[in-house]
């Protein structure tokens, strides 16, 4: 595992998340995109998936593919409390890691990613992910932390 990986998947994720969104706003089938997004990129169905999302309040963490899906589509119901993530809109996500711990087959990453609103304003989100190569040698999320920065 290299950082050169971590760069390709943090720029695969922040693809999906606009994949997901540019499929909402033009009617198209931003479930199907959202299933491939976490299908493709997390690690349900091969271990624990550590997961707990900016905007998760009463379902605080989403150890399961559908409460994953729920967070980013709100489509199926599992979580109630879900507004749909992925689908307000945004056009850019960009990291900003403050550091990176490479293993041979895990790593962690942290530090900032910017969420670019319609407007194209920026959101600062403070985020952890944990990394594993599945069995053909992709990375897969398996630890996914995020939250707003304090405020003071």
């Amino acid at each position: 595992m290299t950082r050169h990986d971590i760069d390709n998947a943090q720029q695969a994720w922040g693809d999906g998340i606009v994949a997901i969104a540019k499929a909402h706003s033009d009617g198209g089938d931003y479930e199907a995109v959202a299933r491939n997004h976490v299908e493709t990129l997390y690690a349900y169905g091969m271990g624990d998936v550590l997961f707990k999302p900016t905007l998760a309040a009463v379902e605080q963490f989403r150890p399961t593919f559908d409460e994953a899906l729920s967070y980013f589509v709100a489509s199926n119901n599992a979580c109630p409390e879900d507004k749909g993530f992925a689908i307000k809109g945004w056009t850019n996500v960009r990291f900003e890691n403050a550091g990176v711990i490479l293993r041979e087959t895990t790593a962690l990453a942290m530090g900032n990613y910017f969420f670019t609103t319609p407007e194209g304003d920026e959101v600062k989100v403070e985020y952890t992910f944990g990394y594993m190569l599945d069995e053909m040698g992709a990375l897969r999320i398996n630890v996914h932390h995020s939250s707003m920065p304090a405020t003071v």
